[in-house]
């Protein structure tokens, strides 16, 4: 395959304008994240959501600024050459501008990622703006945002109603202006999501928002079924089971284990001859039969 070349927010933005879409997929380790830029993905989002789907955590709010340098670079080991956006999790950027600034420069500088994510409206915009003028990209990201789920109302779409609408709107053409380069709209309506993309300069990158955003992510584990148990969710197209063939694969060999049928001959080293005879003596060479 020949060497892959990342993209960068000034190539992001002439995608939008050319209307070539962008494609992303989270990734939490080195070969999820191999894996993802053989298949030619645009960017790789290294998600807070790592929390639920590889952690075990019911929410995100329990990951720390340490897991998130910890699998930011192991991701970037294995996607050298792709975009790499890592998430500031929980109240890792609502405090004070040089905490802010410090853990952003963990996720930069430790963690090798491209870009930080960073959730919420009008209440980041100030910080956003600070974080780009040290020069490290923003990835703005709206509407359902799984930080905030318990202030929300849970796990609900965003933008069913006017003032709503307008609310995302304002939001939306507020991270631009703060200076982001592209806005993630999550369980957006797919009106409101439309909307929004029409009036930016910037991409904006949909999950459960709709046809008519400017890219699609989507959750690693989600595409592939990756779970036990797995969750159906409307917005979510899975194309493999792996889940599935993972689980029938693990109990065959604990079939064959308890079987003797593996290891077979076949997987064995045999020793040099003589060697039973060295441990055993010419008495107990045939012991093991």
């Amino acid at each position: 395959m020949a060497e892959k070349q990342a993209l960068n927010i000034v190539k992001m933005k002439k995608m939008k304008a050319e209307g070539v879409p962008l494609s992303m997929l989270t990734a939490y380790d080195y070969p999820s994240a191999r894996l993802a830029e053989e298949a030619g993905v645009d960017m790789i989002l290294v998600g807070d959501s790592l929390g639920n789907v590889v952690l075990g955590y019911d929410s995100t709010l329990p990951v720390t600024i340490d897991d998130m340098v910890y699998h930011t670079r192991a991701v970037a080991r294995g996607a050298e050459h792709t975009f790499i956006v890592a998430d500031l999790p929980f109240m890792t950027y609502h405090g004070s501008i040089d905490e802010s600034l410090r853990n952003v420069r963990r996720l930069m500088q430790e963690g090798h990622a491209h870009a930080v994510k960073m959730e919420g409206g009008l209440e980041i915009c100030g910080t956003v703006s600070t974080i780009v003028s040290a020069g490290v990209p923003v990835l703005g990201h709206i509407g359902l945002t799984p930080q905030s789920v318990n202030t929300i109302g849970g796990y609900r779409v965003q933008g069913k109603d006017a003032r709503d609408a307008q609310r995302l709107m304002d939001e939306a053409k507020a991270l631009e202006k703060a200076g982001a380069f592209g806005i993630v709209l999550e369980l957006v309506t797919e009106e409101v999501a439309e909307a929004i993309t029409r009036e930016l300069s910037i991409p904006t990158i949909g999950i459960g928002a709709g046809r008519y955003c400017d890219g699609q992510v989507l959750v690693y584990h989600d595409v592939l079924k990756y779970a036990s148990p797995y969750r159906e969710k409307r917005f979510v197209k899975t194309y493999a089971d792996v889940g599935g063939i993972i689980r029938e694969a693990l109990g065959e060999y604990v079939k064959d284990v308890k079987q003797r049928a593996f290891p077979a001959a076949n997987h064995a080293f045999g020793a040099d001859e003589g060697v039973l005879e060295s441990l055993y003596g010419a008495a107990g060479k045939g012991a093991r039969s």
